[in-house]
């Protein structure tokens, strides 16, 4: 089976499940904002392994298969798996936790069987992506210092709740382009960067 993880796009995806690992247990120790940043990697990954697969000559339909497979893995991990993990341990396992990680974790997956059964219509996507979650997680935790902390949790469960809505809602979302995936890749670097360096220094 390991065979399968010499293909590049294959190994880009494991290192992404690697990631996605890595932040739920800082999650789970606490380290919020570390975890959202090497979640983004994970994330990064995903953007890249579908580049990677489409450039790779000859690659064959057995490794594709096993790369479809992972990559759905991979893409439940971190899009919903790992948001819910920080949410919790932001939330301390209350009563508002108990609520909004299920909903979180349904939402993903129903988001997630439907676009491997369907995927882009018209080059758009049906719902948001979860790839939209840790960008927007990370973004809360870069503006936390400029929110009062009694109005920080309840926004971010009040946005995560919408955006779980999102997910499975019949909006239609364009693909990224090449200029979108830029900048996501920009920023994605720069936020997480930001992130890990606050955790190492407080």
């Amino acid at each position: 089976m390991l065979r399968y993880l010499i293909d590049p796009a294959n190994a880009v995806t494991s290192f992404g499940i690697l990631s996605s690992g890595v932040a739920i247990y800082l999650a789970l120790q606490g380290d919020i904002e570390a975890a959202t940043a090497i979640g983004l990697w994970a994330m990064l990954a995903d953007q890249l392994d579908g580049i990677l697969a489409r450039k790779t000559p000859g690659r064959s339909p057995d490794v594709a298969a096993i790369g479809k497979s992972l990559d759905g893995f991979s893409d439940i991990i971190y899009g919903a798996v790992l948001p819910s993990v920080v949410i919790l341990a932001l939330l301390k396992g209350n009563l508002a936790s108990l609520l909004i990680v299920p909903l979180m974790l349904l939402a993903g997956s129903i988001r997630l069987s439907y676009f491997n059964s369907f995927g882009l219509s018209d080059g758009s996507f049906t719902g948001v992506p979860l790839s939209y979650d840790l960008p927007i997680l990370a973004l809360f935790f870069l503006v936390r210092a400029w929110l009062p902390e009694n109005v920080f949790s309840p926004l971010v469960v009040t946005a995560f709740v919408l955006l779980a809505g999102l997910h499975v809602s019949s909006l239609r979302i364009p693909a990224p382009g090449r200029a979108m995936y830029l900048g996501l890749v920009i920023y994605s670097t720069l936020a997480s960067s930001t992130l890990l360096a606050r955790a190492f220094l407080s």
